[in-house]
């Protein structure tokens, strides 16, 4: 499993739904504790627009340990055409 920040790749200053098409784009899934991100992903669903995949996480209901070991577990369980189009809530 590998994980980059936006901040590593020139990104930082792109708008959540550029950075959800990034990641779509590069075939990588996108993990948050942003909300927005999350309202980014229901509206891809409900209008029918592809996106890799969110796993979100909201901040005070899992650790950061937990999301780790949960990313881990998705990573080894799914592939990325079994992700496509889902938002995964951790803890899971």
């Amino acid at each position: 499993m590998t994980c980059s920040r936006p901040r590593e790749d020139s990104a930082e200053q792109l708008s959540d739904p550029q950075l959800l098409d990034r990641d779509t784009t590069l075939g990588r899934v996108l993990f948050s504790f942003d909300r927005h991100f999350l309202i980014e992903a229901v509206r891809r669903q409900q209008q029918g627009i592809a996106f890799s995949h969110l796993t979100y996480a909201h901040p005070l209901q899992v650790s950061i340990g937990a999301c780790i070991q949960d990313l881990e577990t998705i990573a080894k369980a799914a592939s990325p055409e079994e992700m496509a189009n889902r938002v995964q809530f951790l803890p899971l």
